[in-house]
């Protein structure tokens, strides 16, 4: 018999993906952003996160200059000081102008106490993605809340 030893963590060549580079392969359209937490902070390793410039529903578009697969995305929300519902909905296009397709609508209630982070994994197969939209709203009873997204990642084959 011939065998080998392998690390319980490899994943096949054919599987494998990457985060896109976002900040090199596409424009990033968002509705607000508060002067100390810009959008790149979200698309960064290890970045600050995101944080919206004032109260109400916002929306972040990823426009691709190419079109792109898209296998997988990550959606990584921390709420740490107040109770809140947070629902959001994540989108894509073949174009700007096409319609829109729901990848999900999800809603997630934070408590300081307990949940204070939503982290979501969706593994996908979208093909000629030009356009990515994520739209917040950030407390579904309050429209006080202020929207943040503490990470976005994009993967794709490589």
């Amino acid at each position: 018999m011939r065998k080998r030893l392998i690390d319980s963590v490899e994943v096949s060549s054919t599987t494998a993906t990457e985060s896109l580079p976002i900040e090199s392969i596409a424009q990033v359209e968002v509705s607000s952003e508060a002067a100390d937490s810009p959008i790149e902070g979200a698309f960064s390793p290890g970045g600050s996160g995101w944080r919206a410039a004032g109260p109400g529903e916002q929306r972040i578009r990823i426009l691709f200059d190419e079109p792109e697969r898209v296998r997988r995305m990550t959606l990584k929300f921390v709420e740490r000081e107040r109770a809140r519902t947070q629902e959001f909905v994540l989108t894509w296009s073949t174009d700007v102008g096409s319609p829109a397709h729901i990848i999900v609508r999800q809603q997630w209630t934070f408590s300081p106490t307990g949940s204070t982070t939503e982290s979501e994994t969706y593994d996908v197969d979208l093909d000629h993605v030009r356009m990515l939209e994520l739209m917040i709203k950030p407390d579904i009873s309050d429209s006080t809340a202020v929207a943040t997204l503490a990470e976005w990642r994009v993967s794709a084959d490589r």
